[in-house]
C-alpha cells in the first residue's frame, strides 16, 4: 500500500515538536550549516533530538543540506551530512550533485533547486540514485501528473507557503543586487521590494510597486488532485515560521489531507497517531500574503500582490464611516480587542491594533481618516492565537489491552495499531473477587489511564475477572507495560533507502552557467553521466552584469493585462528598475516565461 505523507518545517526543536504534535508525517530541518535557510541552523546535538522525537510515531526527519558547495567545503560538507545521519536523520536534501559522490550510505532527495521540471530530468534523478524528486512551484497539474506517471522516483509537491517567483536554483537576482546569494541559503529576497516599470529611458509606467511579489501558495482544497496525479509528499513551506503557524497549518492540512485519504483505501497514512485539536485550524489566520493556488490550473493572471508584500490576513469588511470615536464597520465578522488589522493606502500598507470594539464600531491604536469604502482586513487574529497558545493537544497512538488474571497472578498484553506488541507477567497471591463486574470495571480503568505517554489505550478485555485485582498492582503494570511498549517501538530502526547511481545519460549535453557545477564532484558527476561542456557557474562569476539573473513562469506583462499575444498597449523593452540597479525584462512566449536581463552598469 502506497504511503502518502504530510511532510511540515521545522526552525528549531519546539517548532518540530509542535509539528510531530499536530500530525505532520515527516519534518525537514536544517543542520549547523549549508542548508537553504541560513537563519534556520541547528546542532547536530539539536537534530538528534528531534529524531528521537519524531521516530517514536514513525515521523521522518530529513535534514536540508541544499546549498551549493564550493571545492574548499566538500570535506566538511561530508563530514556534516555523516553527523546528521549519525544523529538519525532519514534522508537528506540537497541540490549539489557532488553528495552523489561522497559514498553516503543514505536516502537522498533532489531539492526544488534542481529544477525538476520535466520528466525526463525526473526519470534520469531517479536513476541516478535519488528516491525522491522534488518539484518546482510553478508547475501545472497535468505538468506534475505527466512527472508522477514517468518516473519511478517518489514525487514531493510544494501545497502551502511562500513561493519563488524565479525557478528556485535558477535565480541570481539577491547576488546581483548584493553580496547575498539564494543559492547559498541567504537570499535578500529583492522580489518583495519596491519596483519601477520603465521603458529604459526615463518613462516611468508603474512606480514603487511590489512588481515581482507573488501571492503565497494554497492548495489545501486540491490535495485529492495531487493524490491522484501520484504524489507522495505534501509539503508546507516556512523554516523561518513561528511555532503558531507550524500547530495551525500542520492541523489544517491534516485534517485536508485525512479527509482525501478516507476516500482512497489504496492509500496509507506514512506515519501513526491521531491528533485531538481544541480550536478549528484556519490557514486565513496565519501569515500569508492572499491564498493563490498560482499555475496549478495552467498560467493565469491575478497571483501577484503589487500593493504590499506583507501578509494582509483575511477580509473583513470595509469602513463605512471614519472619524475621531474609531471606524464604522460594514461587516458581520466577530472582531476583538487586540487584533491587528490592516489597510491598504496610497501609501502602502497600514497597520494597527484595536483598543476595543464597541459592536460594529472598532477603536483602532493608530486612528487615520478612511475613506468610506475601505477594505478592512485581520492579519492578527487575537483570540485565536490565545487559543492556540494554550491549546494542548497531543498526538496519541491507539493500543488495544487485554488482561488475564489468575489466582497466581496477572498477564498484561498490549499492542499498538502498527501491530507492535508486549506481553507482562505478574506473579501474585489473588483473592475471589467479591463482584466480578466491578472488578472489570476497575481493571479496565486503570489499564485505559495512560497519563502522560504517547499512547491511547482504547478498549481493554478482561479474562479471570473472579479474581480480584488491586488497583495498584494493575496500575504498575500498567506503567511498566506501556514504558516497554515506547522502548520497543524506539528500538525499531528504518531501513534506509540507499539507491545505486545508475549510467543513464543526462538529458542536455551543455551545463550552462545558470545550472551552477561549483565544484569538481558535481563537474564528475555530469561528465560521467555524457555531459560534454560545463559553462563556468553563474555564482562563480565575478559580475552578473549582462546575465540572465532570473527565469520564471510567472510574467509581468499577462499580470497586467499587457500579454503579448493579446496587442498590448505597451510597446517596446520594458525594464524593472529599484535602487540603481536595472534589468531589462525578455518575454519568452513560447515558453510563456519571463527573464530579467541585468543591465546595471
Amino acid at each position: 500500500m502506497k504511503r502518502i505523507e504530510l511532510l511540515a518545517p521545522a526552525k528549531d526543536y519546539e517548532a518540530a515538536v509542535a509539528a510531530v504534535d499536530y500530525g505532520a508525517d515527516a519534518l525537514y530541518i536544517g543542520g549547523s550549516r549549508f542548508g537553504a535557510r541560513q537563519a534556520a541552523t541547528n546542532p547536530t546535538e539539536e537534530i538528534a533530538r528531534v529524531v528521537a522525537y519524531a521516530h517514536r510515531y514513525g515521523v521522518k526527519v530529513y535534514a536540508t543540506m541544499n546549498t551549493l558547495l564550493w571545492d574548499s567545503e566538500l570535506e566538511s560538507a561530508e563530514k556534516e551530512a555523516r553527523a546528521l545521519l549519525a544523529a538519525g536523520v532519514d534522508a537528506l536534501i540537497v541540490q549539489d550533485m557532488a553528495y552523489r559522490r561522497m559514498g553516503l550510505d543514505c536516502e537522498l532527495h533532489a531539492s526544488t533547486q534542481v529544477q525538476v521540471r520535466t520528466p525526463e530530468l525526473a526519470r534520469f534523478l531517479a536513476d541516478a540514485g535519488f528516491a525522491r524528486v522534488i518539484l518546482e512551484r510553478s508547475l501545472s497539474l497535468e505538468e506534475i501528473r505527466t512527472i508522477c506517471r514517468e518516473t519511478s522516483a517518489e514525487v514531493e509537491c510544494f501545497v502551502h507557503g511562500a513561493i519563488c517567483v524565479g525557478y528556485s536554483g535558477r535565480c541570481f537576482l539577491s547576488r546581483s543586487l548584493s553580496s547575498r546569494s539564494g543559492n547559498r541559503g541567504d537570499c535578500s529576497q529583492p522580489c518583495r521590494l519596491k519596483w519601477n516599470l520603465t521603458d529604459g529611458k526615463g518613462r516611468i509606467y508603474l512606480k514603487d510597486k511590489h512588481l515581482l511579489s507573488v501571492q503565497d501558495m494554497s492548495l489545501r482544497n486540491r490535495l485529492g488532485d495531487l493524490l491522484d496525479a501520484g504524489v507522495t509528499s505534501f509539503k508546507i513551506e516556512g523554516r523561518l515560521k513561528d511555532v503558531s503557524y507550524i500547530k495551525n497549518v500542520v492541523a489544517a492540512y491534516r485534517t485536508a489531507l485525512d479527509a482525501e485519504l478516507k476516500k482512497r483505501p489504496h492509500l496509507q497514512r506514512a506515519s501513526v497517531g491521531e491528533s485531538r485539536y481544541e480550536f478549528t485550524p484556519d490557514t486565513a489566520k496565519s501569515f500569508t500574503r492572499g491564498e493563490s493556488r498560482y499555475f496549478f490550473d495552467g498560467k493565469c493572471r491575478g497571483v501577484a500582490s503589487f500593493d504590499t508584500p506583507k501578509a494582509v490576513g483575511e477580509y473583513i469588511g470595509t469602513i463605512q464611516e471614519s472619524s475621531r470615536r474609531g471606524w464604522l464597520l460594514d461587516t458581520k465578522r466577530e472582531l476583538t480587542a487586540g487584533d491587528g488589522v490592516c489597510l491598504v493606502t496610497s501609501e502602502g500598507l497600514f497597520g494597527t491594533n484595536l483598543n476595543a470594539v464597541e459592536g460594529r464600531r472598532v477603536v483602532p491604536n493608530k486612528p487615520i481618516a478612511v475613506a468610506p469604502g475601505t477594505p478592512l482586513y485581520r492579519n492578527y487574529d487575537h483570540r485565536f492565537h490565545k487559543q492556540l497558545a494554550t491549546d494542548r493537544t497531543r498526538r496519541l497512538i491507539p493500543v488495544w489491552a487485554s488482561v488475564t488474571a489468575t489466582a497466581e497472578g496477572l498477564t498484561l498484553h498490549l499492542r499498538d495499531v502498527e501491530g507492535v506488541e508486549v506481553e507482562l507477567n505478574r506473579a501474585a497471591t489473588l483473592d475471589a473477587a467479591q463482584n466480578q463486574e466491578k472488578n472489570c470495571d476497575s481493571i479496565r480503568r486503570q489499564v485505559m489511564r495512560s497519563g502522560e505517554t504517547i499512547f491511547r489505550v482504547e478498549e481493554v478485555e478482561v479474562v479471570g475477572g473472579e479474581w480480584f485485582v488491586p488497583a495498584s498492582l494493575m496500575a504498575d503494570l500498567r506503567r511498566e507495560g506501556l514504558e516497554l511498549l515506547l522502548a520497543k517501538r524506539t528500538a525499531q530502526k528504518q531501513t534506509p533507502r540507499i539507491l545505486t547511481e545508475g549510467d543513464a545519460p543526462y538529458p542536455h549535453k551543455t551545463l550552462t552557467a545558470e545550472e551552477n557545477v561549483t565544484n569538481r564532484l558535481a563537474e564528475a558527476f555530469y561528465r560521467d553521466h555524457g555531459v560534454e561542456r560545463i559553462v563556468e557557474p553563474l555564482e562563480l562569476a565575478p559580475t552578473t552584469m549582462g546575465s540572465r539573473v532570473m527565469q520564471s513562469a510567472y510574467c509581468l506583462r499577462r499580470e497586467m493585462g499587457e500579454c503579448l499575444k493579446e496587442h498590448p498597449r505597451l510597446k517596446g523593452d520594458l525594464y524593472l528598475e529599484t535602487g540603481g540597479h536595472k534589468y531589462r525584462l525578455e518575454f519568452d512566449c513560447k515558453r510563456c516565461e519571463m527573464n530579467l536581463i541585468d543591465c546595471t552598469k
